[in-house]
């Protein structure tokens, strides 16, 4: 489906990239948001119907479109889903020109040295070679810094960069998400360990290896120019955190050559219940706004 193609849009095209992978544990909140209630469904099956329904319903809007988005990042269960029929990484790349992502973690293991890694991935191979299959470009995983914990980050770090690898040797483009909580007490400090983690395993990566990384808005803006500017870093996106869309991206535009991968971000104000006028309208609202903040800085 092009891989040459999608690594130049997403190596140089203005826009940012959607996160549409909530999975099992965000599902409710999202469907929430959204206004389903859990009263409102039976079970996973009906659960994740539903989230499907929401997703097919944001990715045929007129605005979702590579004009602007550039990537979108998807659930296992969305990839091997359809919009109108047609396989959903196809239908993106081919009918809207937005570069598919599959999110690969099977989520956090519990707390320590102030971090959660992420749970063991015994079957990764097999699902990274399906997911080149059906036409996908890349991957995302995250894992999550609470503290600045120097032995929990270098193993975050550690455990991202090794797992990158095997994405790599399977053909596909890892985003690499170590995640700074925007509630840590030490967001600071976290946030300069985890650059100078970050800085030594590019540094170790074989010439012409190239990875994304997906970061916190950092405390002091630009902060991860250093990441952005490295040989074999293609794109640094920014996650929302939690932060309102307005606060997410009046925080973004501080700092140049990073774009945007909201979630919550993107989704926020979109309603079951609006019509589709009303639904399209106000993500169109929304895409134009997080847009602004990937490529025009302050």
């Amino acid at each position: 489906m092009g891989y040459a193609k999608m690594l130049d849009k997403m190596s140089s095209a203005p826009g940012f990239i959607a996160a549409l992978d909530q999975s099992g544990g965000s599902t409710p909140t999202a469907l929430s948001l959204y206004g389903v209630s859990e009263a409102d469904y039976q079970g996973d099956e009906e659960m994740f119907r539903l989230m499907h329904a929401m997703r097919v319903r944001i990715m045929r809007a007129p605005a979702f479109s590579g004009d602007k988005v550039i990537g979108a990042i998807l659930f296992e269960r969305t990839m091997d889903g359809d919009v109108d029929g047609q396989a959903v990484p196809s239908y993106l790349w081919e009918k809207r020109g937005v570069v598919p992502f599959l999110k690969v973690d099977k989520g956090l293991n519990g707390e320590d040295n102030g971090v959660q890694t992420m749970k063991p991935m015994p079957d990764l191979d097999a699902l990274l070679i399906r997911a080149r299959e059906k036409g996908i470009f890349g991957t995302k995983m995250r894992s999550v810094i609470a503290h600045a914990d120097r032995a929990g980050i270098a193993a975050v770090v550690e455990q991202q960069f090794a797992v990158a690898r095997q994405i790599i040797g399977q053909g596909l483009m890892p985003i690499i998400e170590p995640e700074v909580s925007i509630k840590s007490p030490t967001k600071v400090e976290a946030e300069a360990i985890l650059r100078d983690e970050i800085a030594q395993q590019l540094d170790k990566l074989p010439a012409g290896v190239t990875v994304m990384l997906k970061l916190t808005i950092p405390t002091v803006a630009d902060f991860y120019a250093p990441l952005i500017a490295h040989s074999s870093v293609v794109r640094v996106v920014a996650l929302s955190g939690g932060y309102s869309t307005a606060h997410a991206c009046e925080k973004l535009t501080h700092n140049h050559g990073m774009i945007a991968s909201f979630s919550r971000g993107l989704t926020e104000g979109l309603r079951v219940s609006m019509s589709d006028a009303e639904f399209n309208a106000s993500l169109g609202t929304t895409i134009d706004q997080i847009y602004a903040a990937s490529v025009n800085k302050a």
